[in-house]
């Protein structure tokens, strides 16, 4: 497990689907906002590569967010696109509604950014989140992210185009102390 302050990113366990499903992709404004597919049920059982880690895709690393104090889940992370060539990646995560508000977004970045720049030796890491996502924004620029530019009207969001912003952290700027 990969620890930050207050949570750890773990291996997605069997147990933990069926929370993701009911907490996170069932609901179809939050499942909207952080996809970029339309929303769709996911059916029980299902192989949905969004639940269900393939430990042989070598570009997208799933975790499980879990609390250290207890190990409950909060939410869900990944890096994803990872392009071992030009040694970058993206960075997505999900909390589940009960661990909204209590920083452990901020922490997950974190840990991502230590993953990704210490264990797997990447260069850059790249976040895209929806112009109004003021949570996904503070916890990236916390984590020393920079706004790099605005895509007008580029996510299609419950019936209405959204801006999203691209943020980038390259590792000889990362500082793991960094978090305000």
């Amino acid at each position: 497990m990969l620890r930050g302050e207050n949570v750890g990113l773990r291996a997605r366990y069997t147990e933990d689907i069926p929370i993701l499903v009911t907490e996170l992709y069932d609901d179809v404004v939050n499942s909207s906002r952080a996809e970029s597919k339309p929303w769709r049920p996911i059916t029980p059982g299902s192989n949905d590569p969004r639940l269900v880690v393939d430990d042989t895709a070598e570009g997208h690393v799933p975790f499980s967010v879990v609390e250290l104090d207890g190990g409950t889940l909060v939410g869900a992370a990944t890096l994803w696109g990872i392009d071992n060539h030009h040694r970058s990646a993206h960075i997505g995560l999900g909390m589940l509604p009960s661990a909204r508000g209590k920083g452990y977004g901020t922490d997950v970045v974190a840990v991502l950014c230590h993953y990704g720049f210490v264990v797997r030796g990447l260069q850059r890491l790249q976040i895209e989140t929806l112009a109004d996502n003021v949570a996904m924004l503070r916890s990236a620029e916390r984590n020393g992210f920079v706004r790099e530019g605005v895509l007008r009207s580029s996510a299609w969001v419950m019936g209405e185009f959204l801006d999203e912003v691209v943020l980038g952290l390259l590792a000889r700027d990362w500082k793991p102390e960094s978090k305000v």
